[in-house]
């Protein structure tokens, strides 16, 4: 196994790859794994952003099938902008940046507080679903004055 690692590793090209490209606080797992599936399949920008490929469709049902393919196509460039596009959003508004830390700080307090015992509030268990719905209430109105809405429909646009 470690043979085969160290196979990989000499494969791998001098310069950037995925692992020195990934940051290191996205945990192997799932999350990593479906990062890396999306950086694999990514799209040459040149072409995903080239005008003169750009033609005005003949009818709405042509205009469907381009969306369809085009969004099948350049899945993995789409993603990629929509996740810079969240950052921008995250980095340029400080209090949005405050309502993700409560809203996470939340999140870990009770994560913590699951590990120690069962949470009891009014005399019943609470769900770890219950929970998390709980943290999402309290952080609201952070993300209600961080106008995180606005945000969200703007990256969507």
């Amino acid at each position: 196994m470690a043979a085969e690692k160290d196979q990989e590793k000499d494969a791998e090209p001098e310069g950037l790859s995925a692992s020195t490209l990934l940051p290191k606080l996205i945990p192997s797992g799932a999350g990593r794994e479906w990062l890396e599936r999306r950086r694999a399949t990514i799209r040459p920008w040149g072409s995903f952003v080239d005008q003169r490929r750009f033609s005005r469709p003949r009818n709405l049902g042509e205009l469907c099938q381009r969306l369809v393919r085009n969004v099948e196509y350049y899945q993995s460039n789409y993603v990629f902008v929509f996740l810079g596009l969240i950052l921008y959003c995250v980095v340029t508004s400080p209090m949005l940046l405050v309502a993700l830390a409560v809203f996470f700080g939340a999140c870990y307090i009770l994560y913590l507080r699951t590990l120690q015992s069962k949470f009891v509030l009014f005399g019943r268990e609470v769900s770890p679903a219950h929970q998390y719905a709980l943290a999402g209430g309290v952080s609201f109105p952070f993300f209600w004055l961080a106008g995180a809405g606005s945000a969200v429909f703007w990256v969507l646009g």
